[in-house]
């Protein structure tokens, strides 16, 4: 059957699928989902002995119903490639009687690559779909990864531009420097002066100013998205909790039909939504945890039904976690209210004016497939630091944060079904952190010191990722206030404002 997506918000309905990838975002500040979630056609036992590309192309295939079997081969065989340095491309590593789904073994050594990866190649065979002649300009608020995944995707490929933001001071000296250093004549980084919050309102402020688009398109440019609020981006995603649990099976850990929790560290909301559609498409997925750090508004809303972001913004070891408004948690309240628009739409309104909504009772009760919980730094530090010494596993101050929450989540409830952790990225994406943790404090300042050192202690190798930017020249120096992000925009495509 050919599926059709709509707007959250009720604006816009009845798009295919390349057409809601090529927007991104809907024109009435909504995110596209479609009119129903499929249900997996090949039984879990035959999955169970493919590849990942081939999981991939059996799930993407019943959400982008417009693509071709050889238009979606092709995007699947161009994105999981030798840029991943394992040919699993996802890998399950067991610790601590846990199952670690290993995100971050592509060109930037962190989750997004799974998605972003494959964006760029489902965007131009969209364009090409419709007839699309303009540029299309990719505009990415980051919190640390997506910024540069999106860039390392999107850099070079014909008739495309990017420009990220990232909010100066608010990520990892080697999440800065992997995106200050890329290559490509076609990729813009801005620091803003502000938070992540601030430079994804602006993004989102940016789609939703139509003389702005205008101006754009009598330039021969149009908008579109790399954030995980472009369906192009969470379709993806849902491939790898297929592919887990297909391993899983395969590997004996588990039998056909076994329930199994997840638990994902959780900041914009799309990562764990992914693992949601996997188990409505029929994945037998039990519990999922959702996990925030310090900046808990996830957690808040789990437990109260009330969704604030009326708080104080708290700089963390996990900065792709450190978010206050979660864009994607607007596809679950869409679906908790029964796809009522007008509900959605009422909603979203509250969090723009007031920053904050409460949801009702019913809509909890949809909900109840999710747990949330949130560590501190100090927990964070311990768990990495136990199973480092446990184990010998190593792991990101984000997948502690998840592995924390977990530990919390089965003591407080005694589930003792087998769980899944995504791991989703590098420790030495966050290596001053990481050995901090698990060596003490007062270690080397020096970035790659400090890499060189947990490399040492570890028994680990240092990333492919991580050496190419030890003497790569910085490329990018824009900086500018939230207000002046489309002046950035409009310069790097050589159409400034008047």
């Amino acid at each position: 059957m050919n599926r059709t997506y709509q707007s959250t918000r009720g604006g816009e309905k009845g798009l295919t699928a390349s057409q809601a990838i090529l927007k991104g975002l809907a024109c009435d500040g909504g995110l596209f989902m479609p009119d129903s979630i499929p249900q997996l056609d090949v039984p879990m036992k035959t999955l169970a002995g493919m590849s990942y590309q081939e999981i991939a192309y059996e799930t993407m295939k019943l959400f982008l119903t417009d693509f071709t079997e050889e238009e979606l081969k092709g995007c699947i065989a161009k994105a999981y490639d030798s840029k991943f340095d394992t040919e699993e491309i996802a890998e399950l590593a067991k610790a601590d009687g846990d199952y670690y789904l290993e995100l971050y073994h592509g060109s930037t050594i962190a989750f997004k690559d799974m998605a972003l990866s494959i964006l760029p190649h489902l965007m131009t065979v969209s364009a090409k779909k419709n007839g699309v002649s303009n540029e299309i300009v990719i505009l990415a608020a980051t919190s640390g990864d997506t910024g540069k995944a999106a860039m390392a995707g999107f850099a070079g490929v014909p008739g495309t531009r990017i420009v990220v933001f990232y909010p100066k001071g608010g990520v990892s000296r080697v999440q800065e420097l992997q995106m200050v250093t890329q290559k490509g004549d076609n990729t813009a980084v801005v620091a803003i002066h502000g938070n992540f919050d601030d430079a994804q309102t602006g993004v989102k402020h940016i789609f939703g100013d139509s003389s702005f688009a205008d101006h754009l398109e009598k330039n021969g440019f149009q908008l579109s998205s790399a954030n995980s609020i472009n369906i192009g981006r969470l379709v993806p995603q849902v491939a790898y909790y297929v592919y887990a649990y297909a391993k899983l099976l395969e590997n004996g850990e588990i039998e056909d039909g076994e329930t199994v929790n997840v638990t994902v560290p959780t900041g914009n909301f799309g990562n764990i939504l992914a693992a949601y559609f996997a188990k409505k498409m029929g994945v037998p997925l039990g519990r999922l945890i959702c996990a925030s750090n310090e900046n808990k508004v996830l957690y808040d809303f789990f437990s109260t039904g009330v969704y604030d972001r009326n708080r104080p913004f708290i700089l963390t070891s996990s900065p792709s976690m450190d978010i206050l408004i979660s864009s994607n948690l607007e596809r679950l309240i869409y679906l908790s209210c029964g796809c009522d628009t007008e509900k959605t739409a009422a909603l979203m309104a509250n969090l723009s004016g007031g920053g904050k909504y409460e949801v009702t009772e019913e809509m909890r009760s949809y909900m109840a497939d999710f747990w949330g919980g949130f560590a501190g730094e100090g927990e964070t530090a311990a768990v990495i630091k136990s199973l480092f010494e446990s184990c010998g596993y190593l792991i990101d101050t984000h997948t502690g944060v998840a592995a924390a929450v977990c530990r919390q989540y089965k003591e407080k409830t005694g589930d003792s079904h087998k769980m899944i952790i995504a791991s989703t990225a590098s420790p030495f994406k966050f290596s001053g952190s990481v050995l901090e943790a698990i060596a003490g404090p007062g270690q080397e300042k020096d970035e790659f010191a400090i890499v060189d050192e947990l490399s040492r202690i570890s028994g680990v190798a240092v990333p492919a990722a991580v050496e190419e930017i030890r003497t790569a020249p910085v490329r990018h120096t824009r900086e500018c206030d939230p207000a002046d992000m489309e002046k950035q925009v409009a310069e790097f495509l050589g159409c400034p404002l008047a």
